[in-house]
């Protein structure tokens, strides 16, 4: 696969540059920078404006509000954004719930719920996990109870990233018992201020709250709110899970991490040299990269792969899912050994280290969230066993 980027690609990714320099506000990109967590205001300003200029959904067909860019000019634009230090778009709408419903949604549906999406109107959360349906995720106890023209919801989700500032809810919930978990699941468009919805946050280790468990008493749901057929929820759900974990590989947050551990590598100094001159720190630095490289192709090739209706192959998405964790991962490994004892003085999330300079800021933090990176979206263990199945 050709990785060269052409004359007309080298303009645009100049262009998107400067689009970002002049539109990206300084402090939204240095919280990026050193990996902290954005107010919804600000996500919402930045995809706002990146909707403005007719960026916002490079992926979707261009009869919803897409591009129609080539493979390579979204690769080009992703990264370019990425190492300007943009937020990345939250997935809910535009990568996860936006196409399930231009797919399988109902005209309805994409009347009242695609442009809001696009436009940053409506704030989106998953309702798959539960308490013992996380990994198996099949096993989920959630039921919708037909009750002629509308359901009536009862259950607990649980890791619902975004769910305290969230509008609507994208949920998984049992409309009949068979004998095959996969089946009798149905997948509903859930309103989060309706009556029955309590939204508790969970702390996390990095002293986040960025995640919630969302408690649903007796909620009541249109038929309209039902995305497809009714049981047919599994297989919409493996659709969308395959863009979520497509997605995790973050090529460009990773590309952008990674340069940062170079710039890092390259001012701090131990006896008398900069650490970037150190043999083992050149080998994790070039190792990274060696990787990085492969997963940028992978995830090419995955995108070329991508079949309207069906999405991505399985196996394939849990591929990307796995090296884009696991090098997320060995990234904040990384730049909390270059930055020493500077970045263990914790003082939590969104404060300063009160020692050294800002190469240690937020690198902690970064660190203990992204220890759930080969967790969501379904454990590395989970992925593994997707492979097996589907390719061996």
């Amino acid at each position: 696969m050709d990785m060269n980027i052409s004359v007309e690609e080298q303009a645009f990714r100049h262009e998107v540059s400067a689009f970002a320099r002049a539109n990206l506000p300084k402090p939204v990109r240095n919280k990026v920078l050193f990996g902290e967590k954005l107010a919804k205001a600000e996500y919402v300003d930045w995809q706002q404006r990146l909707y403005r200029q007719g960026w916002i959904a490079p992926s979707w067909p261009v009869e919803y509000g897409g591009t129609g860019w080539s493979l390579g000019k979204r690769r080009v634009f992703h990264h370019a954004l990425a190492l300007c230090c943009a937020p990345e778009t939250i997935s809910f709408g535009i990568s996860m719930i936006g196409p399930v419903l231009y797919t399988f949604g109902s005209d309805a549906q994409k009347a009242k719920y695609l442009a809001g999406i696009l436009k940053s109107e409506t704030w989106w959360c998953q309702g798959f996990s539960e308490p013992n349906a996380g990994s198996d995720l099949a096993s989920l106890k959630t039921r919708a109870r037909d009750r002629g023209d509308h359901y009536v919801v009862s259950g607990q989700k649980t890791w619902t990233t975004h769910g305290r500032h969230a509008d609507m809810m994208f949920c998984l919930a049992r409309t009949t018992e068979e004998a095959k978990l996969q089946n009798g699941i149905s997948f509903l468009l859930l309103d989060m201020k309706a009556p029955g919805v309590e939204v508790r946050p969970i702390e996390t280790i990095d002293e986040g709250a960025s995640i919630c468990e969302v408690f649903l008493n007796e909620v009541v749901v249109a038929k309209s709110e039902l995305v497809g057929v009714e049981g047919r929820g599994w297989d919409y759900a493996k659709f969308l899970l395959g863009n979520e974990r497509a997605m995790i590989a973050r090529v460009g947050r990773s590309r952008m991490q990674l340069e940062r551990a170079r710039r890092v590598a390259a001012s701090q100094r131990s006896g008398g040299r900069a650490l970037s001159e150190d043999p083992l720190i050149q080998r994790r630095l070039c190792e990274i990269e060696a990787r990085l490289r492969a997963l940028e192709i992978s995830e090419l090739r995955a995108l070329d792969g991508y079949r309207p209706g069906k999405g991505f192959d399985g196996a394939t998405a849990s591929m990307l899912k796995i090296e884009g964790s696991e090098l997320c991962q060995q990234l904040t490994e990384l730049l909390l050994d270059l930055t020493g004892r500077y970045s263990r003085v914790y003082m939590g999330r969104y404060e300063q280290s009160p020692i050294g300079g800002s190469d240690a800021h937020g690198a902690m933090g970064d660190h203990l969230f992204n220890r759930v990176a080969t967790i969501y979206g379904g454990s590395t263990e989970v992925q593994k066993n997707v492979i097996a199945k589907s390719s061996l």
